[in-house]
């Protein structure tokens, strides 16, 4: 399926997010679509799929031109797009999520469908569990579901919306043999990203937005230097690792054990001093997101002590450890950071304490204009979260946490974020350590970052956690290693 985008305008209220957009997708390729956060790859993306409507312009598929009114009419015409948080349901089993959106009887053959299942996820090498409830999968392995859904709803092109955060290494290898796979049998991949190694990896050609505007296309192979300049309007490159300047102990763990339905881990002794910055390395479902939630009360211990400036906190509330002064950033923006439907006002109404019975909304809106300014998050304050970009939604989220804090507790902090945006919100975070003392605790699935941000490494492997490691003297070979079972 040929896709062309002709002179495509779209405008929130005095924000242009995409100016004249105007280029052709060739069946069979990958197609890169690079853009630092609010440049306006989301906004064209959502007007192929059917989510929002373009104020002018046309698109065209296989040579006709068509309206897309819906994201069920998106795949009518073939067009199905995998989302940064997958959108499926997690409490019901994989092979529900697979039948939904397909028409047929009321009363669906399982079994049969279940086979065709099973065939196709052959095809690409996938190891889904049809009988397992989709909140046991990682990210990835929702993905490969929502590939195989879409495969079966007849799709002929596939939007892919910033695929690699938040998967492992593994599940990155295998998601990218599939779209080489589809592109092989002559369906069109948009690949968006503001991974510059994933596109250079995976795409035969890319278009890089800027502010809305399309302002240049390269085809493989590719010069890095020069797409960054076009994201950016300038090279940009990582900061100079500071020194650490450390202070009294923060947290303190004493033999602390966590478990969940699917791994159990401990026992994990550690001390965190102030300034410190301990980064969570491990593929994902190792059990960093188990460790961090223990360590801001959001799940009970099963062993073990905790203590957060020298208070024990064992299985005490997350309120408790809000009031010693905890902060905790989740990678699920939208489920559990941010509310659909309120404001960026009333989300700092919400975040912030609140001094007798009646909000002051005055005074709310100068500090939600402040932060607005301070974050640089591409919004007004009426503007409601779900209509910010990933990027400018982790923004909003760093906004909200209160200062001062005493511990910081990061999922996957530049989730979705471009390198200048990313390196931006780690100096936020970095300052917080350095002038208030914070220690902060984050992981990611980036080896690079890890390595460049923290003072001491965790690696988590299958329920077991290393010891400190040094960053000095540590390579990514290395921590490769460990993350893959080798070298325990």
């Amino acid at each position: 399926m040929q896709i062309e985008f002709k002179n495509i305008h779209k405008s929130f209220g005095q924000v242009h997010a995409n100016d004249n957009i105007d280029f052709t997708i060739p069946s069979g390729v990958i197609q890169g679509l690079l853009g630092e956060n609010g440049a306006g790859k989301s906004t064209l993306m959502k007007i192929l799929s059917g989510f929002i409507h373009p104020d002018q312009g046309q698109l065209l598929l296989s040579g006709k031109v068509v309206r897309i009114n819906s994201p069920a009419d998106a795949i009518r015409h073939g067009i199905g797009m995998l989302h940064q948080d997958p959108l499926d349901f997690p409490p019901m089993r994989v092979i529900d999520n697979f039948i939904i959106g397909h028409p047929g009887k009321l009363f669906p053959n399982r079994k049969s469908i279940t086979q065709t299942f099973t065939e196709l996820q052959q095809q690409f090498g996938f190891s889904l569990d049809p009988e397992a409830y989709v909140d046991t999968l990682t990210v990835g392995e929702r993905q490969q579901l929502e590939i195989l859904r879409l495969l079966w709803l007849g799709a002929n092109a596939f939007i892919l919306d910033e695929p690699t955060t938040g998967i492992s290494a593994l599940q990155k290898e295998k998601l990218f043999a599939a779209l080489k796979r589809l592109a092989e049998q002559g369906k069109t991949i948009i690949f968006v990203s503001h991974k510059l190694e994933d596109v250079e990896a995976l795409c035969h050609r890319v278009a890089v937005l800027r502010r809305g505007k399309l302002v240049g296309q390269a085809e493989s192979p590719y010069q890095t230097e020069r797409l960054v300049e076009l994201m950016f309007g300038r090279v940009v490159s990582l900061d100079q690792r500071q020194e650490t300047v450390l202070h009294h102990p923060i947290l303190k763990l004493d033999r602390v054990t966590v478990e969940n339905y699917r791994l159990r881990v401990g026992e994990i002794n550690l001390e965190v001093r102030g300034g410190e910055v301990i980064g969570l390395a491990g593929m994902e479902g190792s059990g960093q997101e188990l460790f961090l939630r223990a360590c801001a009360g959001l799940i009970p211990l099963v062993g073990g002590q905790v203590f957060v400036g020298g208070r024990e906190l064992t299985n005490k509330s997350y309120r408790n450890f809000l009031r010693q002064g905890v902060g905790y950033l989740p990678a699920a923006r939208l489920e559990e950071g941010l509310i659909s439907g309120l404001s960026l006002t009333e989300h700092f109404v919400l975040s912030q304490d609140q001094q007798g019975l009646f909000i002051a909304w005055e005074q709310v809106t100068t500090v939600t204009e402040k932060r607005i300014s301070e974050y640089n998050i591409r919004g007004a304050p009426v503007t409601p979260v779900e209509a910010l970009s990933g990027g400018n939604q982790q923004r909003a989220l760093a906004a909200m946490l209160k200062t001062p804090l005493s511990l910081l507790l990061l999922e996957h902090p530049t989730r979705g974020l471009d390198i200048e945006s990313a390196i931006w919100i780690w100096g936020k975070f970095k300052k917080r350590a350095q002038q208030e003392g914070s220690a902060i605790l984050f992981m990611s699935s980036d080896l690079e970052e890890i390595l460049h941000y923290s003072d001491r490494i965790l690696v988590f492997f299958g329920g077991r956690v290393s010891q400190p490691l040094a960053v000095v003297g540590t390579s990514v070979d290395q921590l490769g290693q460990l993350i893959g079972g080798v070298g325990w």
